[in-house]
């Protein structure tokens, strides 16, 4: 099965995706990070309000397989929580990149994700090609 990568999308080699709006960043796992997981069981995320740093830890995912950590590709302050998905957090699987968002941050500082790899980049390191 071939994973969807969207090309609007920013991509972290510890498998979480960025999606930038003016200010705002949505962040979730990939389609691969999914994948990989199995069987989403718990999902951890931070309160709105909470500050995240770029390349730190803002959260925990829980599969059948194994705990992942969570990091952030920005900082900034997370204005909202997609919490459905902490009670139903197997609905990840089904939408990754539409419903399956994790958290909002407003950024700080939009140049950090230029360190960020392309749609292209991320197949091409998962696909190990």
């Amino acid at each position: 099965m071939a994973l969807d990568y969207p090309e609007d999308l920013k991509y972290l080699d510890t498998h979480e995706y960025a999606r930038l709006d003016e200010d705002l960043v949505t962040i979730g796992i990939t389609a691969f990070a999914v994948d990989q997981l199995g069987d989403i069981v718990f999902l951890e995320l931070p309160e709105i309000g909470d500050t995240v740093e770029k390349g730190e830890k803002f959260g925990t995912i829980e599969s059948v397989k194994a705990v992942e950590d969570l990091n952030s590709p920005v900082t900034g302050t997370v204005v909202e929580v997609n919490t459905p998905l902490t009670d139903a957090p197997e609905q990840i699987a089904d939408d990754p990149y539409i419903q399956g968002w994790l958290i909002k941050v407003r950024i700080d500082d939009p140049s950090e994700l230029e360190d960020t790899l392309s749609a292209d980049e991320y197949r091409a390191q998962v696909e190990g090609e």
